[in-house]
């Protein structure tokens, strides 16, 4: 069954700890909200599943639409429905980075810029000296526990989130966790910097072709993919049309490949996952194919997503814009 109480905490970092060698070592932060109340984010940095690395991914200019969704407060927990178009994470459909450029790291080695611990001590460190930041921390809460003072940093009731991570696509005794919507992951404000900082993390051991319901593993697909290996890829957006509406929105694909591709069934999906064909029949090697696209499908002006799907409703190649990228009616946006 999906996470049982999934949503963000934000607050301020006021202090982390490097956790050694244990069964399941963390890299944890203490964070604080506006009301005085303590939580501890305990972030995963080795699995318990082979191979024992974590995957990471590091934005440090993350542009997404979903930061506007966000609390611009240290308001502390805020539950999230596990749906598309609002804040809520999902590695695989939320078009968030490329699952290509992801790179495992060791948990904690000795040396300086080597390790998983030592990234996030990056961020999370200047996000202590700076009184403005914002640590946004997507995952599952636990507590408040009555009585029990935090194991980590002594605060009175124990409190916090833990599975910052990847919550799909599990293997083993690890699959009951499973769901859509409802990944974690670390997003940083730097107000005075008008800077977001993101940290993806998921475990080898996971897939990156899951089932929308279930979010369990789907027999037969694909691995994650590496660089450069999508076939056909979205490479432009006309999505604020100059006139009024309704607008002739466009997206341009490009086939990269050396061979033609039959783009039967295959369809281009919005941020709220309203989904729209492409035309039948195959796609020149190097050719570029421009679709207007039209109802259920719609490019918001305030931000959005684009997701191209094969003929099996498998992600072949996603893409997201911000507002800001939206702004200049006329302009296409080039990804």
């Amino acid at each position: 069954m999906p996470l049982k109480s999934y949503g963000v905490l934000v607050g301020r970092a006021v202090d982390r700890r490097r956790e050694g060698r244990t069964d399941s070592p963390h890299y944890q932060i203490h964070l604080v909200d506006t009301a005085g109340v303590s939580y501890r984010v305990a972030v995963n940095v080795e699995s318990q599943q082979a191979p024992s690395e974590l995957l990471q991914f590091a934005d440090e200019d993350f542009r997404h639409p979903l930061t506007q969704a966000l609390p611009q407060t240290a308001a502390g927990w805020t539950g999230l429905p596990s749906r598309p178009g609002g804040a809520a994470l999902d590695y695989i459909r939320g078009n968030l980075f490329d699952p290509a450029a992801v790179r495992p790291l060791p948990p904690d080695l000795p040396g300086v810029d080597n390790d998983l611990a030592d990234k996030l001590d990056h961020y999370v460190q200047r996000a202590v000296a700076d009184p403005a930041a914002l640590v946004y921390a997507f995952g599952e809460r636990w507590g408040p526990e009555p009585g029990v003072p935090d194991k980590i940093f002594g605060f009175r009731p124990g409190n916090g989130v833990h599975d910052i991570h990847m919550n799909q696509g599990n293997s083993g005794r690890f699959r009951g966790d499973d769901g859509v919507w409802q990944d974690g992951g670390l997003l940083i404000h730097f107000p005075s910097e008008s800077r977001w900082i993101a940290v993806f993390l998921a475990f080898q051991s996971q897939a990156w072709h899951t089932d929308d319901i279930t979010g369990h593993t789907l027999d037969g697909a694909p691995t994650r993919p590496e660089t450069g290996q999508e076939r056909v890829r979205v490479v432009a957006a006309l999505v604020n049309p100059v006139g009024p509406a309704p607008e002739r929105e466009v997206v341009t694909l490009l086939n990269a490949s050396a061979e033609p591709v039959d783009l039967t069934g295959w369809r281009l999906a919005d941020r709220g996952k309203n989904a729209f064909p492409l035309p039948a029949g195959p796609l020149a090697p190097g050719a570029v194919l421009q679709v207007a696209v039209g109802a259920p499908l719609a490019l918001a002006n305030g931000g959005g997503a684009i997701t191209l799907l094969d003929a099996a409703g498998l992600k072949v190649h996603g893409v997201s814009y911000t507002s800001e990228q939206a702004a200049r009616e006329g302009w296409t946006v080039v990804f």
